[in-house]
């Protein structure tokens, strides 16, 4: 309910647009396959042309052709509060028709349903941060803080010709922007029965993608061969797949353990001596999901590259690994592969962000309005702090000093497996949960 400070925004028509703009935007390709092959400008277009039509003037930008971010500015009410940035992503992974009960980009409606890849990644966030300036601009609302918008390109590959981008060449943009909210948090969990969280992430694990070279002497494969690079490489890669790292909690999963155990009301003191982790997600259930990748670092073998004949042994062979470091873990990190990969195997680092954390609790003025907004629209939902296992653009605004959340708020039904849709097939999200999302994101944003 609205009350006299903050006259309702969200009409019809805002919940109209955000299932259209959703739906439209899937249908716009945007596919990031890597290495430079995506073209986000149709979708920045498309944006650029909803926030013109409300008399908010957006700005264009690109590293390389095709690749546009789109960054637009709305003053607050009070020039002395510091700004927020809400930013989401314009591209999509790739999807292959074949696999999919709707094609991919077509961003049918159906059965009350929007479907398409970008749906729950993160088309729709986009779609409700649109529909909610535009209902302000029709309803003459302003919020507190100035909000600046950013609508990337490229982050699902590098962020280099996105966020990146932005925050190297065009922080003036950003200026006075202290805290920010984008992708994968405040979602409906369902732990059990009658039991909804949602989960807000307060951080994020740095990305350590590696690469690792193994050399040797080349030569005929009927041949003995004890300097062999493929089986240098097999045997490290091998290790670093088997290697179960030690548990390392942070505050913000600290925080996460100690919520659900209470919710649950499971005794749970994660400083204690004897505390056991393990023990303790096997009593949470379903919302272990939550925490569990995120107790730990974390390093997954994904792509080999090896000889080019079965008949020669290669001299040089490489690997990639998806590693992944908690903060404060780096050391850890770097000295574990060390260990691993040996002496007769290099590694580097191929991608490389720092882990996030973010102010939780009492003391946090925007983690609290952004509980209060989620509980406000469902009283019986538990919103919790939690970890993302990977990462976000969040990670480059970091680098202007911007604090980052995870807030892109759904009301989901039981069963709907949000987190499994990500890169999935199928990907989808309801239109309820979309008007849901809509009508949080005006009330925190307002109110921040």
């Amino acid at each position: 309910m609205a009350d006299r400070a903050h006259p309702e925004a969200i009409d019809a028509q805002a919940l109209e647009e955000v299932v259209r703009f959703t739906s439209e935007l899937i249908a716009i390709d945007t596919t990031n396959r890597g290495g430079g092959d995506c073209s986000e400008r149709p979708a920045a277009e498309y944006v650029a042309e909803m926030l013109s039509d409300v008399d908010i003037d957006p700005t264009l930008l690109e590293r390389s052709p095709g690749r546009t971010n789109v960054v637009a500015r709305i003053e607050g009410t009070d020039p002395s509060a510091p700004a927020l940035l809400v930013h989401g992503h314009l591209d999509v992974v790739p999807a292959e028709p074949a696999d999919w009960s709707v094609h991919p980009f077509s961003g049918e409606v159906r059965d009350g349903v929007v479907w398409g890849r970008g749906a729950v990644d993160m088309k729709n966030m986009d779609a409700m941060v649109l529909a909610t300036v535009r209902a302000w601009a029709r309803s003459g609302v302003r919020p507190r803080r100035d909000i600046v918008l950013a609508f990337t390109a490229d982050e699902e590959d590098s962020a280099e010709a996105g966020s990146g981008f932005l925050a190297e060449q065009h922080a003036e943009f950003f200026e006075g922007c202290t805290e920010g909210i984008s992708e994968t948090g405040a979602f409906t969990f369902h732990a059990g029965p009658g039991m909804r969280l949602y989960p807000i992430a307060a951080g994020e694990r740095g990305t350590a993608w590696l690469r690792l070279t193994a050399r040797g002497r080349a030569g005929h494969g009927s041949k003995v061969n004890r300097d062999n690079a493929v089986t240098r490489l097999a045997a490290a890669v091998a290790r670093i797949g088997e290697y179960r790292w030690p548990v390392r909690l942070t505050p913000t999963v600290k925080a996460a353990l100690t919520e659900l155990a209470a919710l649950q009301g499971i005794p749970a003191d994660p400083d204690a001596a004897d505390f056991d982790i393990d023990e303790l997600l096997a009593k949470l259930g379903p919302a272990a999901a939550l925490v569990e990748p995120t107790v730990r670092n974390s390093a997954n073998p994904t792509v080999l590259e090896a000889g080019y004949k079965v008949n020669v042994i290669p001299g040089t062979t490489t690997a990639y690994v998806d590693g992944r470091m908690l903060p404060g873990g780096e050391e850890e990190f770097r000295t574990t592969l060390d260990r691993l990969t040996g002496p007769e195997v290099d590694w580097e680092f191929h991608h490389r962000e720092f882990p996030l954390e973010a102010p939780i609790g009492p003391g946090a003025p925007t983690y609290t309005a952004m509980r209060a907004a989620v509980e406000h629209f469902d009283p019986g939902g538990h919103v919790v702090p939690y970890c993302m296992s990977g990462g976000t653009d969040a990670k480059q605004f970091s680098r202007l000093g911007i604090v980052g959340y995870g807030f892109s708020p759904l009301r989901l039904p039981e069963g709907f497996d949000y987190q499994a849709l990500y890169h999935g097939v199928d990907e989808r999200v309801p239109v309820d949960a979309l008007h849901f999302g809509v009508r949080v994101l005006d009330h925190f944003l307002r109110r921040a």
